[in-house]
């Protein structure tokens, strides 16, 4: 697929999705509807299990929104939100590789990923900054960075407008692992490489039954948690667990 903002790559089951909107990766209205596009694509593709988001360039993962498209806020807004959270509740395990500063709408959509790798530089920095400008994180974050780093780091952060870099960043929980200058997306990918390995169909589940429990109440995550339980029993996948592990070798699962 050919988009003009986005850029998709696909290789042993992981798919690459790399903004690039120079100079910071903003997000305007046509860099959104490539990522829309973006997402529907590797949601449905069967062979892609896992999924990496990163920036182009070593900079900048992502400024936030594009303040020179400020004409289409009105759409872009709650695009943003929509994408934002069908990222919280994509199907797929989706890995935001921080490859540089995350600010505003950025970081909010690293924090809509399931698993954040940081690069370690001294300008690498992180922060949801929109009160300097009068206004509050709209794509999700004063709920997301809550649930990640707990009420009152989150209400410091926000309030204050701080950023913090990638060690701090990993000490409040911010981030899953913080990876040298250069290596940030080869992390991406050895991490990728391992959820690659694990059985498709049942991570899939898990994510559901997470996301139902955490958008809709626990008792809505345990039907669906009970639904997913009933699905993998009947997989091939299911199957060559249980054979592997009789026969104590490493699992060959092929998301049937």
């Amino acid at each position: 697929m050919q988009l003009d903002n986005m850029i998709i790559e696909k290789k042993d089951h992981i798919a690459i999705l790399t903004i690039n909107h120079p100079p910071a990766n903003a997000w305007n209205l046509a860099t959104m509807e490539d990522f829309q596009k973006a997402l529907d694509d590797v949601e449905n593709d069967k062979d892609v299990w896992v999924v990496i988001l990163t920036g182009s360039g070593d900079k900048c993962f992502s400024a936030g929104f594009d303040v020179s498209d400020a004409g289409n806020a009105a759409k872009a807004g709650p695009l943003g939100r929509e994408l934002w959270r069908r990222v919280d509740r994509f199907p797929k395990p989706f890995i935001a590789a921080i490859n540089g500063f995350a600010l505003g709408g950025g970081l909010e959509l690293a924090l809509s990923c399931h698993f954040r790798i940081m690069v370690d530089t001294p300008k690498a920095k992180v922060g949801l900054t929109e009160l300097n400008l009068g206004i509050i994180p709209g794509w999700g974050g004063t709920q997301r960075l809550s649930a990640v780093v707990g009420k009152a780091k989150a209400l410091d952060m926000i309030l204050f407008s701080k950023r913090v870099d990638a060690k701090e960043a990993l000490e409040i929980g911010l981030v899953n692992k913080i990876s040298e200058p250069g290596k940030v997306l080869d992390d991406a990918m050895e991490l990728a490489s391992v959820l690659a390995k694990r059985p498709p169909i049942a991570v899939s589940c898990v994510l559901k039954a997470m996301s139902a429990g955490e958008y809709e109440g626990k008792d809505q995550g345990l039907i669906v948690e009970g639904q997913g339980s009933d699905l993998v029993a009947t997989t091939k996948d299911a199957i060559e667990g249980f054979m592997s592990f009789m026969q104590k070798r490493e699992p060959n699962f092929t998301g049937e």
